[in-house]
């Protein structure tokens, strides 16, 4: 991947990562629940996995550009913005007004870490 830039290559694997992530954590609320709770705990580890196949690549790549606390923003953001998109269409739980806010927020947060102050 030595064509694509560092900064795209770990916002794509911290993606699909966080794909893999939030499966991992919140999909057995839909097909799950009648199982006992340690089923779907190994079920989410194993999904998990490829989770951590992909994201430990991802911080290594990103690491030279980025601090540890930049690239943990980075995830972060990305998480909130995959999860709304899984709640919404996989999940079938609506967002409201104040879920929106309350991600702005926790975004906007981005804005301090990566700002150089002076």
């Amino acid at each position: 991947m030595n064509g694509i830039p560092v900064l795209w290559q770990t916002v794509g694997l911290l993606a699909l990562s966080n794909v893999f992530m939030t499966f991992a954590w919140y999909s057995h609320l839909k097909h799950l629940n009648e199982k006992p709770w340690w089923i779907a705990a190994l079920i989410s580890w194993g999904i998990a996995l490829f989770e951590y196949l992909i994201q430990v690549p991802a911080n290594r790549i990103g690491h030279g550009q980025f601090s540890a606390a930049e690239l943990k923003t980075i995830q972060e953001i990305i998480t909130l913005t995959v999860f709304a998109v899984f709640s919404v269409f996989y999940l079938k739980e609506p967002l409201h007004w104040n879920h929106a806010l309350g991600f702005a927020f926790i975004a906007m947060g981005g804005f301090f870490i990566f700002h150089k102050w002076s």
